[in-house]
């Protein structure tokens, strides 16, 4: 006869169902590596395009292409300066969670066995 486990206590998080879309959306913008390098760069201040491109050694169409979806899931904020649009993080509390999701993957790597 099988022994049952016991049930974990419930996890509740207020508001999470109310907000699964948006949380899907904003998790599927994060879910590309570039996208995730540019956020990076964008860290510390406010880049061009032109800067971002010579950083992290991708093309323009590229780099574009994934700062329009980033600003689209209001990951990033810009700012018109003649000519120029400069990029920056639109909400330092991201840094936090890739610091978090940085932590989770290194944990369950470690516990990983197999490929």
């Amino acid at each position: 006869m099988e022994e049952s486990l016991p049930h974990p206590k419930a996890i509740t998080v207020p508001r999470l169902n109310d907000h699964l879309d948006p949380i899907a959306i904003l998790a599927k913008s994060l879910a590309d590596e570039n996208r995730l390098r540019i956020l990076l760069c964008v860290i510390g201040g406010k880049k061009s395009v032109s800067q971002i491109v010579e950083e992290l050694k991708l093309s323009q169409p590229l780099v574009s292409h994934h700062l329009k979806e980033l600003k689209r899931t209001l990951l990033v904020n810009i700012e018109r300066r003649g000519p120029f649009i400069y990029y920056e993080i639109a909400d330092k509390r991201i840094i936090d969670i890739l610091k978090d999701l940085d932590e989770l993957v290194t944990d369950l790597l470690s516990k990983r066995k197999s490929f």
